[in-house]
């Protein structure tokens, strides 16, 4: 293999072309490749006039002076070498102008080649910085270092400048081999070894050597190149290159027998790691090229080798940079899916979950084109995505964006997560459609009491589904600390006002350190809200340190309730502050289940973390006696809430049964908040599916109530559009809309919910599914059907529900077996949904947000719900002035209402008309960025069954396995 044939294969070793003949030289050459410090290279060549034994030294002088500007002057190859560099550098920051290459070189006492390879640095057009240890570091000192090096992306390559004996394998191991641009770790080397440059670099000091033997001889093919003495990855890596360049490689020691006669024979001698290595000039040829290295330099030599090697190793970082770039575009998926056997009967949920067993996360994550940067693992099948991928791939067009809703529901659900589930099973797994489905996690308070958990059901689940409904990574957990921290610093807030002077609790608000009081960041933001642009607390009057200082909350108009991922109704209304300890500041509360808290909500529709943390600092917790509002911000809350959040932002990546891909994210309430998973989790996996790929996010309720604010509220904060809609209806729900009797959880089914009644079908359909057509058609969007079936279900009633919903406006209608059946029961949805998406769509809100509030209220009313009109009390429109004296008027309306009826009462079934809507009151989530009027009667604490579901659960302390989740 030539040397040509080595710089295409790795894309860095870039030499002169090949000359005769040489300059006269013999100076000492430095350089620190490989890591290895004091080093000594002197090149020379025997000449034909030499044979009396003398020899003839040869210059290749690479650089005059570090201050000299142009290299090119002093030798061909270097400045080849540093323009092509440049011009690669230049190429690649034309394509990302933000792009800026970092060498990071770790070393231990003085650097000599520092310098140098500053100079190189300098003259290409990248950065350079130093990590200086000591002499005496430890080896877990060295490997710490590395560890931030690595994950570091601003680095993009690291160059280790140690002594041999801080070199350890451990050391040289822990360096990422994407990062080792002098190719001296065990995975670097062994592809050097193999041929494969694709990935790995040429050793800057080999590629040097190379150079200079190119040099010596206009043809190297068929040469000799005999190597004397030393050991390690220097000589092996000479000698696969050498041999790779079509010569022939031998190696020797300085005390073997038969020495004189390689020499004799050799077109060229290296010689390796011996100072006092002398090789008589009557053994060597006449023309034959000698190259020595050894360790003895002294410290004042600048020589030009050390120049070259410094210039081959910034080929290397920009090499490794340009590679790095291709890893951040977009990956196409080779997504494997699991089989799936399904069994008749199906079991249960759990025994079909551990029957299956899901692909380890990381291999999932590399299926769909996550980088392992992007990856934080919680055990085996479930991680954290960061979000460093909105920006990795925010050129990439996104996918189709599909909604699952539903119509409105019995107690016993209708079933849209499994649809959901069962929906991109057979996109991905049977037709081969890049598909993701993002959906809420659910709380513990359903799972524990009467609801059960969220996973889906039956051959249709995300898995392991024990994970999924218990814990997941703690994204609630988090929530509910947030929540009560905000809870435990208004009532410590109020305390202290009430107890302290203005200059006592000035002081204690900002105190003094070290002799010195100064304001933090956040209380300089709130000085700035209130006018006061001062930075030294000892310049406030007595008037602006009582503003500063008093919130003065009215406890009767504080809105912050502590929260709990329970089912706790004995929490709905409590008194706090009764103990000795907290002076009689007594004051009526409560508790809602922690999913219902404003944080939740913003959690879901957040953009980023700057959005989350600048969401949370807005968050109303009451009114001042003045009339003012206090916020978290306020409080200097708010920084510490973005911390304890700051990984519950990430969405959670997990699989289907089917091993296809899960996002799992958010689970505000849809009944009180807008009940749909976060925007963040719908963004990344827009981008992960690409342009011909589709997003399955699902809605809380029905149409009326989690597609409404999809659209109004989620839809307004993302800027996302729809393709398609998929409202899920099932026979059970369509019979009771039509006129069956109620159903109860936990209670037999009526005999008319399982014998074929075509009458009560029909009702339904004409009332609440066509009504539910219309609102999603009131958006511009296509609408699906999808018929969730039951065993009992007759193909008569599935063939009227099918025909019903085309003919109300439908683009299709098909009934789905994922539950028995898995992805392959819900093909023709897939297809059904894959069609529709190709129909244009024209999006548009229902109202402008600019509207007054009650005219929003009024537009839900009547247009979604079926309402004449609104009745507003009194109290609730002094609110809405209030609301709109702050400047909240131009925000979203998101509607507390109850989701078994489209209008107010829950026994109303079917497309009740001709009712007024009371609007009971009206509060806001400032923060969250909605205001949502209360409906009828709507607890946020829900309570638990005289037999909740925990009486089925445990574990068996063997196994650990967790026994009668479903």
């Amino acid at each position: 293999m030539k040397l040509s044939s080595i710089r295409s294969a790795c894309g860095s070793l870039r030499v002169n072309a090949p000359r005769a003949g040489g300059r006269p030289c013999g100076t000492p050459r430095r350089c620190f490749p490989g890591g290895v410090s004091n080093q000594r290279i002197t090149v020379r060549t025997v000449s034909a006039a030499a044979g009396t034994g003398t020899s003839a030294k040869y210059s290749v002088n690479y650089g005059k002076r570090l201050e000299e500007e142009d290299f090119s002057e002093y030798d061909s190859s270097l400045g080849e070498i540093v323009h092509s560099t440049k011009e690669e550098l230049a190429a690649l920051q034309r394509r990302t102008p933000k792009l800026q290459p970092l060498l990071a070189i770790v070393q231990a006492g003085e650097d000599y080649t520092l310098e140098i390879n500053k100079k190189i640095a300098g003259k290409i057009g990248f950065d350079i910085s130093q990590v200086c240890l000591r002499k005496t570091s430890s080896e877990d000192e060295i490997i710490g270092e590395l560890l931030k090096l690595n994950d570091d992306p601003k680095v993009s390559g690291v160059s280790l400048h140690l002594p041999p004996a801080l070199l350890t394998s451990r050391v040289v191991n822990t360096l990422r081999p994407e990062k080792d641009v002098d190719c001296i770790t065990d995975v670097n080397m062994g592809r050097l070894v193999q041929g494969n440059l694709n990935e790995g670099f040429v050793p800057p000091l080999a590629a040097a050597v190379l150079s200079l033997l190119q040099k010596h001889d206009a043809s190297l093919e068929g040469k000799t190149v005999l190597l004397v003495g030393g050991e390690g990855p220097l000589k092996l890596a000479l000698h696969c290159l050498i041999e790779r360049n079509g010569m022939f490689v031998q190696n020797s020691h300085l005390n073997s027998n038969s020495l004189q006669s390689q020499v004799m024979h050799a077109d060229a001698l290296v010689l390796l790691g011996a100072e006092s290595m002398e090789i008589p000039s009557t053994w060597v040829r006449p023309g034959a090229a000698i190259i020595r290295y050894d360790q003895t330099i002294s410290s004042s030599s600048r020589s030009g080798l050390g120049f070259l090697t410094a210039a081959y190793r910034a080929q290397n970082v920009v090499q490794s940079c340009s590679r790095w770039l291709q890893e951040q575009q977009y990956r196409p998926w080779h997504l494997h899916p699991l089989k799936l056997q399904p069994l008749s009967p199906v079991p249960s949920d759990i025994e079909i979950s551990r029957a299956q067993t899901p692909k380890p996360i990381n291999q999932l994550a590399a299926e769909i084109g996550l980088l392992p940067e992007e990856l934080e693992a919680y055990g085996r099948s479930k991680a954290k995505v960061r979000l460093s991928l909105l920006d990795r791939l925010h050129s990439r067009p996104d996918g189709k964006y599909v909604l699952v809703a539903g119509i409105t529901p019995t107690p016993l659900g209708e079933g849209k997560s499994t649809v959901t589930i069962g929906l991109v099973q057979a996109m991905s797994a049977h037709l081969k459609l890049n598909s993701f489905a993002c959906l809420r996690q659910p709380s513990q308070g359903p799972t524990f009491g009467v609801k059960g958990g969220a996973a889906g059901g039956g051959y249709a689940q995300v898995i392991p589904m024990e994970e999924f409904n218990l814990h997941l990574t703690g994204d609630i957990h988090a929530i509910t600390a947030a929540n009560n921290l905000v809870a435990a610093a208004v009532d410590a807030r109020m305390l202290h006002e009430a107890t302290q002077s203005d200059k006592a609790l000035f002081k204690r608000l900002v105190p003094s350190v070290n002799g010195v009081r100064k304001f933090s960041p956040i209380q300089i933001s709130r000085l700035q809200r209130l006018g006061i642009h001062k930075t030294d607390p000892a310049s406030l009057t007595p008037q602006e340190v009582a503003a500063f200082s008093r919130l003065d909350l009215d406890p009767s108009k504080i809105t912050w309730h502590r929260v709990v991922d329970t089912n706790d109704r004995f929490l709905r209304a409590i008194t706090i502050g009764q103990a000795s300890t907290e002076k009689g500041q007594t004051r009526e509360t409560g508790f809602d289940i922690a999913v219902a808290s404003e944080i939740m909500a913003i959690l879901a529709l957040s953009d980023n973390l700057g959005d989350m943390r600048s969401r949370l600092a807005r968050m109303v917790v009451g009114t001042s006696r003045s009339g003012e509002p206090v916020t978290a911000e306020d409080l200097g809350v708010s920084g510490a809430l973005a911390v304890l959040m700051k990984d519950a932002i990430k969405p959670t990546l997990m699989q289907t049964l089917e091993g296809t891909p899960v996002f799992v994210h958010a689970g505000p309430f849809a009944n009180i908040a807008h009940g749909n998973s976060s925007v963040l989790a719908d963004k990344l996996a827009l981008k992960l599916v690409g342009q011909d790929g589709f997003v399955v996010t699902e809605a809380g309720f029905g149409a009326d109530i989690g597609m409404e604010k999809f659209f109004n509220i989620k839809c307004r904060a993302s800027g996302l559009k729809p393709n398609v809609v998929v409202l899920v209806a099932t026979v059970r729900a369509l019979k009771m809309h039509g006129g069956g009797p109620n159903v109860s959880a936990g209670a037999p089914l009526p005999r008319e919910y399982i014998d074929e009644n075509l009458s009560l079908v029909a009702g339904g359909c004409h009332s609440n599914l066509r009504k539910q057509i219309h609102i999603a058609k009131l958006f511009g969007v296509p609408v699906v059907v999808a018929l969730n079936a039951f065993r009992t279900d007759t193909p008569a009633e599935i063939d009227l529900v099918c025909q019903i919903a085309k003919e109300c406006g439908a683009s299709d209608a098909v009934s789905c077996l994922h539950w028995s059946q898995g992805g392959r029961g819900s093909l023709e949805l897939a297809r059904a949904v894959k069609e529709a998406a190709r129909q244009p769509t024209n999006f548009q809100f229902l109202y402008n947000t600019e509207m007054p509030l009650v005219e929003k209220i009024r537009t839900i009313a009547q247009k979604v719900y079926g309402a004449d009109d609104v009745e507003v009390t009194p109290e609730v429109q002094r609110k809405i002035d209030y609301y709109n004296q702050q400047g909240y008027g131009s925000l979203p309306i998101c509607m507390a209402k109850t989701h078994l009826s489209l209008s107010h009462l829950p026994d109303k079934k079917g497309a009740p008309t001709g009712f007024v809507l009371p609007i009971r009151d009206i509060r806001a989530s400032i923060g969250a960025g909605f205001i949502y009027p209360l409906v009828g009667t709507m607890s946020t604490m829900p309570g638990l069954p005289t037999r909740p579901c925990f009486y089925d659960i445990d574990i068996d302390p063997i196994t650990e396995e967790i026994i009668g989740l479903f």
